[in-house]
This record gives structure tokens, C-alpha cells and sequence, in this order.
């Protein structure tokens, strides 16, 4: 069997050495301390990534929760967004003592969020993206790392001049989704295309997109020869993921996906530690997002999809939630 033994199962990325080759992506609105709470309770050794944060937010609040952190969640990157590199600078210099890593996000596809110059709208301007990171190396002492994607279009995939520049800026490593900025989350991630960075730049990359399992972990690595992979949306409905991820790539031990009762379960507690980080009503709007990915495939899960994201009440919901588990056991 092939898994993590043919590769490195460790990344040195600049003089810290991350004892995982598996990392949480970020994402907006989902990566947010209580997920990555609930990720480290299965993975030690993962390096997790903070939701998208605007650095102008950041720079004109720096005391608000936007940035909530807490100590068992190292190795962690904070991923912050935007295209001031004065800003950017700022914002990153806040956050220094809290985290491992600054990730400068150059991959958003959303419209509002390219539209402001930022996310991978910084992918068409290599020298914008170069200045900002500059300016980020110069005003904290610990790693810079940067996302983004293959390109804008199918037409401009630039990915491997643009990772250059990075290097040549500093960045001690790099994420990429592998699609590009017009297919958004669409088609299909393009592994092989991942695999023309090999050679061309002296950093640690990791891949992103389409991993869902570990096997699709293990296919990513072998496709792309990336260093590394990075798990996004599977990760929502599954807390185990990456910790099985990391297992079956370093010792090539194939978990089980968790069962019915195992994701409910799992569901609660996540709802749960959402309801105490942000108060009931307020998390039980927020956490609508999630029913989907933890309930997807299982026996009537659109009819009660549809009643969990519109219910408001908290016993209700746990109500909801039995009755599903007992239907699916049938």
C-alpha cells in the first residue's frame, strides 16, 4: 500500500515544523474557534486555519471576537483578507502572538469579496500581492503563508509564476485550490495541474479541493505532489476527517466514516459548543449551515433538512435530530 511513509510525514515550513501533512482550510463564516475546538479533540498535530478575517475590521476593532483563539489550538494560521498592504501590515502585527502562521487569503472567488481587490483578484495583480506580503514579513516575526487558486479563468492560470513571486516575497508556503477563480466550487479540482509546481518554487505546498476521505487524500497527494493536503467542506459534517486523514496517510489505518448515531452525535455537540460560544439564538441561526453536511445521505434527511434550518426552538431541534436517528435506524 502506498500512503504518508513514501512521503514526508512532517512539513518544515521556515524553521517550524508542523507534525502533520494535513491541514484545516479556511473558510468564512465555518472555521471559527469552536470547529477547530472540536477538530483538535481528534487531531493533535493538525495545522488549523481561522476563517477569512478582514484586516480593516480587524485594524478598527481589534479587541472584538473576530479573532477568537484560545491555547490548545496550535499550530494555527490566522487568515487574514484584503489589499492595503499598510493594512494588511497592521492587522497581521495584531494577531502575531496568537498564532503560528499569517495566511494572506488570495483565493476568495466571491464576488463581493474580489470586487473590494481583495481574495483572488490579487491573483491579476502579482505585484500588489508581492508588496502586501512584503509588508506583512516586515511587521511580524513568525511565518507567512498565502492561498489562492490556479488562476482567474481557464485562460489565465498563472499559478506557478505567481507562487514564485511569492517565494521571492517571503512566503514561507503556499495553499492551493485547484480550480480557478470563474469555476468558483464547480467542476472538478485539478490535482495534476497542481503537479507543474514541483520543482518550480523551493517551499512546502498543500493541495486543496475534493478531499473528502482519506482515500481522496492519498489520490491528491500522489496526483499533485504537493507536500501536503488541505481539507475544506467535508470537513463540516465529519470532526473525525482530518484525524483519520492524518491516520491513514502515516500509518496507512483505514477508520471507519462515523456511523447514524456517531454523526448526530457529533452534530449535538457541535450545536451545543456553538449555543455556549455565541448564546442560543444567535447559534442556532448561525449553525443552519451545518445540518446538511452532518445529516446528507441519511434516510429522509431532505424533509427533516428542511425542518431543522427553519427551527428555532433548541428542544425541538434535539427532538428533530432523535426522531431522524431512529427513522435512519430502520
Amino acid at each position: 500500500m502506498i500512503y504518508a511513509k513514501n512521503f514526508d510525514s512532517k512539513i518544515l515550513i521556515s524553521s517550524v515544523k508542523i507534525n502533520s501533512i494535513v491541514s484545516l482550510a479556511p473558510m468564512a463564516g465555518i472555521t471559527d474557534l469552536v470547529l477547530r475546538n472540536l477538530i483538535r479533540e481528534y487531531s493533535k498535530t493538525a495545522l488549523l486555519t481561522t476563517e477569512m478575517i478582514s484586516s480593516e475590521a480587524l485594524v478598527q476593532k481589534p479587541d472584538a471576537n473576530i479573532s477568537s483563539s484560545n491555547n490548545i489550538e496550535a499550530p494555527i494560521a490566522f487568515q487574514l483578507e484584503g489589499h492595503k498592504p499598510e493594512l494588511m501590515a497592521k492587522a497581521a502585527k495584531i494577531l502575531e502572538k496568537k498564532a503560528t502562521f499569517i495566511d494572506i487569503n488570495m483565493g476568495c472567488p466571491i464576488n463581493k469579496i474580489v470586487k473590494g481587490q481583495d481574495g483572488c483578484s490579487l491573483m491579476k495583480n502579482p505585484d500588489l500581492a508581492k508588496e502586501i506580503v512584503t509588508a506583512v514579513k516586515e511587521s511580524v516575526n513568525i511565518p507567512v503563508t498565502c492561498k489562492f487558486r490556479l488562476g482567474w479563468s481557464q485562460d489565465s492560470k498563472n499559478f506557478i509564476r505567481f507562487a514564485q513571486v511569492l517565494q521571492q516575497a517571503g512566503v514561507s508556503a503556499v495553499t492551493i485550490h485547484a480550480r480557478t477563480r470563474t469555476q468558483m466550487y464547480s467542476g472538478i479540482a485539478d490535482w495534476k495541474e497542481l503537479s507543474k509546481l514541483k520543482g518550480e518554487i523551493d517551499i512546502p505546498y498543500f493541495a486543496n479541493g475534493d478531499i473528502v476521505s482519506p482515500q481522496t487524500a492519498l489520490e491528491c497527494l500522489i496526483h499533485s505532489k504537493a507536500d501536503g493536503v488541505s481539507v475544506g467542506r467535508a470537513a463540516m459534517g465529519d470532526l473525525s476527517l482530518i484525524y483519520r486523514i492524518e491516520k491513514y496517510l502515516n500509518d496507512g489505518v483505514l477508520i471507519p466514516e462515523p456511523n447514524i448515531e456517531e454523526k448526530i452525535s457529533m452534530l449535538i455537540k457541535h450545536l451545543d459548543s456553538e449555543i455556549q460560544f455565541r448564546g442560543e439564538q444567535v447559534a442556532i441561526k448561525f449553525f443552519r449551515k451545518f445540518y446538511p453536511c452532518y445529516i446528507k445521505n441519511l434516510k429522509g434527511c431532505s424533509e427533516y433538512r428542511h425542518k431543522l434550518v427553519t427551527e428555532i426552538n433548541y428542544k425541538n431541534i434535539i427532538s428533530l435530530l432523535k426522531e431522524l436517528l431512529n427513522n435512519a435506524s430502520i
